[in-house]
């Protein structure tokens, strides 16, 4: 008399994307906290900062960290908590449209570069090694200083461009690297064969593989865009007074009162650390998270 076994197979539950990440990757989610609550703070600011980041009281100039101004004021009598939340929405809308143009005009022309190649790619990459021999905040400098300041609903958008101008070049080569591996592939032929025009196979066969590498750029470049406002604003070509932001915060408070002040420079200083840490521990971690080859 035979018996029959009888064998069955749990079919694993699915984790989460969101939850994955966080398991695999705990520094970029805490990253990502110290992001969120950035965003947060920069939305709300309205409500989250306890005074008017543009109210002046001279009877409490440089005053010192207190239960009345938890981070002291400065100069002017100004709450500095106050203007570090406020100066949150500044960094984090200068760095993310940065971010955005520079990496989303970079993907194109690296896009563009791998899939025409030939003289094409040749011009494309000898015009991005122009751009990649000059240092980026001097790249920066320049441009600011060529284009000035044109500023709409309180936002420099010539600052953005300024900003976004040094990005462009290393997303290109970055994007075109993985481009041309795509440029390879049969049904990239069989579009050509097909009639498909060089726009629609550029829009709807490559772009679409090559959405990791760019997210993994544009997470990066924030935190450099952040740096490179602070930058900007310390040597007075960024954010223009009264906006409350953090290079203006240490530019006015760096010379005069670094010793009879000194929360006015430490402030600001851990608030730019601590923005730029988390977005690059972020970057790192959707990296390693993203690349399949990186990835155990």
């Amino acid at each position: 008399m035979s018996s029959v076994v009888a064998i069955t197979y749990e079919i694993p539950k699915r984790q989460h994307p969101v939850h994955q990440f966080i398991v695999q990757q705990p520094l970029g989610a805490a990253g990502l906290v110290v992001i969120l609550v950035m965003v947060f703070a920069g939305v709300f600011a309205k409500f989250v900062a306890p005074y008017d980041p543009l109210q002046l009281d001279y009877g409490s100039m440089l005053s010192p960290p207190s239960a009345e101004h938890l981070l002291g004021t400065d100069a002017f009598g100004r709450d500095v908590l106050s203007r570090i939340i406020y100066g949150a929405r500044t960094a984090l809308l200068v760095g993310f449209f940065s971010s955005l143009l520079g990496s989303t005009v970079g993907a194109v022309i690296g896009v563009a570069s791998a899939y025409f190649g030939g003289r094409i790619d040749m011009i494309i990459q000898r015009l991005m090694d122009i751009l990649l021999a000059f240092p980026i905040i001097v790249l920066a400098l320049a441009v600011v200083a060529v284009l000035g300041n044109f500023v709409v609903g309180g936002l420099d958008l010539n600052l953005i461009i300024a900003i976004a101008i040094p990005m462009v070049p290393k997303v290109a080569r970055v994007v075109r690297s993985s481009a041309l591996v795509i440029c390879e592939m049969p049904y990239i032929d069989a579009a050509r064969v097909a009639g498909y025009s060089n726009i629609r196979i550029m829009a709807r066969h490559i772009i679409p593989n090559v959405t990791a590498p760019y997210l993994i750029m544009f997470t990066a470049f924030v935190a450099q865009a952040i740096l490179l406002e602070a930058s900007l604003s310390f040597l007075g070509l960024g954010v223009a007074e009264p906006t409350a932001a953090w290079g203006l915060m240490l530019a006015g408070s760096s010379a005069e009162f670094y010793r009879e002040a000194p929360w006015m420079i430490i402030c600001p200083g851990l608030a730019i650390s601590l923005a730029v840490f988390a977005f690059n521990l972020f970057g790192d971690s959707l990296r390693d998270w993203l690349d399949p080859k990186i990835k155990v």
